[in-house]
């Protein structure tokens, strides 16, 4: 479960990323695409190709 608290910003991608890639390629899109810091403490929402499923990226600094 996610606890979203009024500070933390939620940024939602656009365009559709390539889940295939994992984890570290959605952190390499926060990083290189929307020059983001993912471990800042935002939460990132990416969604596939065929808009049949999203992946959230949060990093709650453990």
């Amino acid at each position: 479960m996610l606890q979203i608290t009024p500070h933390m910003r939620l940024l939602v991608a656009v365009e559709p990323a390539d889940f295939r890639k994992g984890i570290d390629g959605l952190v390499r899109l926060c990083k290189d695409v929307l020059d983001e810091d993912p471990l800042e403490g935002a939460v990132f929402v990416f969604r596939n190709r065929r808009a049949t499923a999203i992946k959230v990226l949060m990093y709650d600094g453990q």
